[in-house]
């Protein structure tokens, strides 16, 4: 199993984002601003949930994958540290997932 996480994901977003737009994907993406990058994101969920309808395990491990990655960037643009979401995640699994819906 691989030592990989979303921890070292945003670690690479983050480097890759200090780099040239010229020669990175990430840094095109920040240097474009939150728009292009949540438009992105939104393209990537949309693919997400037509694999997971259509039942394709690879398209959807995939495209979990872009989702993943640039929710990672639409943070980093954002000044949102990974460790934020976790924190609300873990907040959120402190109570059943209804009673948390009622809470909102």
């Amino acid at each position: 199993m691989s030592d990989f996480t979303l921890s070292s994901l945003e670690a690479i977003v983050a480097a890759r984002a200090k780099a040239s737009p010229d020669e990175s994907w990430t840094a095109k993406l920040v240097a474009h601003g939150q728009s292009k990058a949540a438009k992105k994101l939104g393209e990537e969920a949309v693919e997400t949930v037509i694999a997971a309808i259509s039942e394709d395990r690879a398209g959807l491990v995939a495209e979990s994958a872009d989702l993943l990655y640039h929710l990672m960037v639409v943070l980093k643009i954002a000044d949102i540290p990974l460790q934020d979401v976790m924190a609300e995640l873990e907040r959120r699994t402190s109570q059943s997932g209804l009673q948390e819906k009622a809470s909102r």
